[in-house]
């Protein structure tokens, strides 16, 4: 192949083409055509009209759903040892205590887990408190300290499902006017406030002398966990959330020491 200047006929260029020649050009082209298709479709947003290959921007939100499902398993896994630990508190398994020095960790605690072995300089303590107490007028010791509680009504309304414990009704169910604000019977501090599936908002309260007392049922909660309350303040809405309720009602139950006790035997509704 010879070419030629148009005017003087001079030759500029001339080169043999063999079958080889052109085999190899071909080669290199088609080579050179498909890398440039690749760093365009790999570099550049073009590739998101390929179809089936994801956009960006879906990918970006699985990263973020992905980052969201780890947070909440996260805080389930935590709200469900804490649970745990509060089951065990009311079951009297293990004391708010031993609860306290481990609030900040993730591990559910097993009563076989903590060391209820006295040692001689609790002892010594107990029994100079023991002695102190022996003739205060405050504290009469037994089942009798709770009559000693100054309890404030939490909703005025009528009973209609009594504190049975061999049915396993723990408390006593109140129905009062819709949206009629839940009290806090006595003085104390929050320890749980969630959403449960079978009794919807419940708040508990826990006051002196191991005395735990619980809301359930709520349309709302009006505090939160670490909130300090005082006797007759408001702390809840009336409500029928949860599984278990058939209408607007408080569920009431009142924990000493571990154990359920009948309301009633102390408050008057």
């Amino acid at each position: 192949m010879v070419i030629l200047n148009d005017d003087t006929f001079e030759e500029k260029v001339s080169w043999k083409i063999s079958r080889l020649n052109v085999f190899v050009g071909l080669s290199l082209s088609s080579f050179l055509l498909v890398a440039v298709t690749i760093l365009i479709i790999a570099l550049t947003p073009l590739k998101e009209y390929i179809p089936g290959y994801a956009s960006t921007h879906l990918r970006r939100d699985a990263v973020q759903l992905l980052e969201k499902t780890d947070s909440l398993e996260a805080q389930l896994t935590f709200q469900k040892n804490y649970l745990n630990n509060l089951r065990n508190v009311l079951r009297g398994e293990i004391s708010l205590d031993d609860l306290a020095d481990s609030t900040l960790s993730t591990e559910p605690i097993r009563a076989n887990e903590v060391n209820f072995a006295l040692s001689r300089e609790d002892s010594l303590l107990r029994l100079m408190v023991e002695e102190e107490e022996r003739f205060n007028l405050s504290s009469s010791g037994g089942k009798n300290n709770l009559e000693l509680f100054a309890f404030f009504t939490p909703v005025k309304g009528i009973i209609t499902n009594r504190f049975d414990q061999k049915t396993g009704h723990l408390g006593v169910d109140i129905v009062a006017s819709p949206n009629t604000p839940v009290k806090s019977c006595l003085a104390g501090t929050v320890i749980f406030a969630e959403w449960t599936a079978e009794t919807g908002h419940v708040i508990a309260v826990q006051h002196d002398q191991s005395l735990i007392s619980f809301y359930k049922h709520n349309s709302s909660l009006l505090k939160k966990q670490g909130d300090v309350v005082k006797a007759g303040e408001a702390i809840a809405i009336m409500g029928k959330s949860g599984e278990l309720s058939t209408g607007p009602h408080l569920h009431f139950e009142l924990w000493y020491q571990g154990n359920p006790v009948n309301p009633e035997n102390y408050i008057p509704f």
